[in-house]
């Protein structure tokens, strides 16, 4: 799986090409997170957007399918005493309905084959009246970034879809959520943020 080869130097590519991007978004999530909340966080990867919910929520349960990525991600929030991790399927989740206050997954939703089944899985799993919170790599026009996505596609990378916000607001709202707000981290490749509240 190239999400396990990669695991080691994943940070690293991280810091040096997207370093104010793939710093603010953790801080950037936990803006809807709250002290009492029970979280579910999938595709986690190293942590670096665990370590910040874990920094502030009731209990994070984080998972991945790679388990490279979710050794990376335990050492990296070894501090805190409220994670868990587990391997699992987004479009899968062995978890009960309406388990979890907030739900996170990030930067995965333009890896997925079904994305529209993965966005029906956290629905499922997430409680009445709790977020769906969807961070995502956007494009800042239609022709940005396309050599790096070319260059990781070279290594091994499988990306179903590119958006920009315009397409990832339409992805959400084609899928019945007119009312998500986004809120956009920017930096070389910017990161929007997609909250959904379940009714």
């Amino acid at each position: 799986m190239f999400w396990n080869h990669i695991a080691a130097v994943y940070d690293c590519f991280e810091e040096i090409y997207n370093k104010k991007v793939y710093l603010n978004t953790g801080k950037t999530v936990i803006e809807s997170i709250e002290k009492t909340d029970d979280v579910l966080e999938c595709a986690c990867g190293t942590g670096a957007i665990s370590v910040w919910i874990a920094g502030v929520c009731r209990q994070l349960v984080a998972t991945d399918l790679a388990e490279n990525m979710l050794k990376r991600a335990a050492k990296k929030c070894r501090s805190f005493q409220n994670v868990r991790f587990e391997k699992a399927d987004l479009t899968n989740l062995p978890y009960e309905d309406n388990r979890f206050d907030k739900v996170v997954a990030g930067n995965v939703i333009h890896l997925l084959e079904d994305p529209r089944r993965a966005v029906a899985e956290l629905e499922r799993v997430t409680r009445p009246g709790g977020q769906m919170i969807i961070p995502t790599y956007i494009n800042r026009t239609k022709k940005s970034n396309v050599l790096v996505t070319r260059f990781l596609e070279l290594l091994g990378a499988d990306f179903k879809r590119q958006f920009d916000l315009m397409a990832y607001r339409a992805f959400f709202e084609n899928l019945g959520y007119p009312s998500a707000i986004y809120k956009i981290v920017d930096g070389k490749m910017p990161c929007a943020v997609a909250i959904i509240r379940k009714a």
